[in-house]
């Protein structure tokens, strides 16, 4: 058996037969750590048993159904229930409620029969037990385990041989193959691997917790992302109590859904309205506030986008200042704005902010974004009942977006009786109905100030 040291970057992975002080690969200061791996370990003779193909047609697939999720939110977020044999990375800012939420979950799995194994990392059983009492935890198949040793963890699993294998956190657990401390590029991905193995050979689902560094990448490196089958990203602001559990990737369902839940004191509470949940603190007649229709996920989403503009203090360099939007899309939208409809903002400051603390990125937001900053302009508020949404382009067009139908629906249940949209996106297909919505067609957003204004 043979030892070599190497460094290794904890924050891109990057190997290096000698301590830098700046890693050549990201650019990084100060990241590189010593790590000892072991080489030339014996293999068992099964890892050399080869696999025999089999024609595409002839294979029967799998019909074991998926496990539902007590929590419907998650439940619909993960695509319709937990796969067997799959690996699911929950990812996030350390305190913001991961572990609570895989407790949640594990209550909701016991509580139907369904055993699970829940491996803590970071807590006592004490500890777990005062938190199970807050969130409501009561009898069932849910067993707890307070381990760091990443063997001595599989084989609890590997003898009680639970439905559901839950470990909090990946940054804590360490292999007794390597030297490296917990936490490091190695232990982390010889870890999940581990798991991963685990889940397939016995078609177990394991959850993975796992905290963001501060490029915000899900546990430390990259790469841990292409091993699991699914990462969900929990985020939210520690000044609001609403978290938001996103999906970055899902072998077995759609990308991009969307959950949101409140943080109370018996644990997190998912909120079925999103859309009233944050327009319920909307101010009526303000100018530069308007409701944009947004998607998230296959979920059409209300949000409120809030615009400011006042005189700067130093002509020489205004401020443009954005919260939950793009800033490079925002200073190219306030362009658009400055060439097509007159306006100049060479001694004005512009802020645009997403109220609640959610975070836009799809195009369909833009024309929301003009209709703020010329409503704080002109000091004349949106109409109440007036929803927005559509895309814009260089030339000041109003461009039509996807899903216009459930933008719209979303609008019309929520008492908005107007919609602005894109002219292309104005006529409603065969078969749909839109009741009491009234629709603004506009090509360009010189023709959309004119019809709201």
């Amino acid at each position: 058996m043979k030892n070599k040291s190497f460094f290794s970057c904890q924050s891109c992975g990057a190997k290096s037969p000698k301590w830098l002080g700046r890693c050549p690969a990201c650019g990084e200061w100060n990241s590189l750590v010593e790590e000892t791996d072991l080489e030339d370990i014996p293999l068992p003779e099964q890892a050399f048993a080869l696999s025999e193909p089999v024609v595409y047609g002839e294979y029967q697939a799998s019909d074991k159904p998926r496990i539902p999720v007590g929590i419907q939110e998650v439940h619909s977020v993960l695509g319709g229930g937990v796969v067997s044999g799959s690996l699911v990375l929950v990812g996030g800012e350390p305190g913001i409620g991961k572990s609570t939420l895989l407790l949640q979950m594990s209550r909701d799995f016991a509580a139907a029969g369904i055993s699970v194994l829940y491996v803590s990392g970071e807590e006592s059983l004490d500890q777990i037990k005062l938190r199970g009492g807050r969130l409501g935890v009561g009898g069932g198949p849910l067993y707890l385990l307070a381990e760091t040793n990443l063997e001595r963890i599989l084989a609890q699993a590997e003898k009680l041989h639970p439905n559901i294998l839950v470990v909090d956190s990946v940054q804590t657990v360490f292999s007794s193959k390597l030297s490296s401390g917990p936490g490091t590029i190695s232990q982390v991905r010889e870890a999940a691997n581990q798991v991963f193995r685990f889940a397939k050979r016995n078609a177990i689902p394991a959850f993975l917790i796992g905290h963001i560094t501060k490029e915000g990448s899900l546990a430390g490196p990259k790469s841990l992302e292409h091993i699991v089958d699914v990462v969900l990203l929990f985020e939210g602001e520690r000044d609001h109590s609403h978290r938001v559990l996103r999906v970055l990737k899902n072998r077995f369902g759609p990308v991009s859904e969307l959950a949101i839940f409140e943080m109370t004191a018996a644990g997190l509470e998912p909120i079925p309205d999103p859309s009233a949940f944050f327009l319920k603190e909307r101010p009526n007649n303000e100018a530069g506030s308007v409701v944009v229709a947004t998607i998230k996920g296959s979920r059409p989403l209300l949000i409120e986008v809030q615009s400011l503009v006042s005189p700067t203090l130093f002509s020489s360099n205004p401020r443009r200042m954005t919260v939950g939007l793009d800033h490079y899309r925002t200073s190219m939208l306030l362009a658009v704005i400055e060439r097509k409809l007159g306006y100049t903002f060479g001694s004005e400051d512009i802020y645009l902010n997403v109220a609640g603390g959610l975070e836009v990125e799809e195009p369909a937001a833009d024309l929301g974004i003009v209709m703020g900053v010329v409503s704080c302009l002109m000091n004349r508020p949106v109409p109440a009942g007036l929803a927005v949404f559509g895309e814009v382009g260089l030339s000041g067009e109003v461009r039509s977006v996807g899903q216009a139908v459930a933008r719209a629906k979303e609008a019309a249940a929520l008492g908005f009786n107007s919609l602005l949209l894109p002219e292309g996106n104005a006529a409603v297909p065969a078969g749909e109905k839109i009741d009491g919505l009234r629709l603004l067609g506009a090509r360009t957003i010189r023709q959309a100030v004119e019809l709201v204004f």
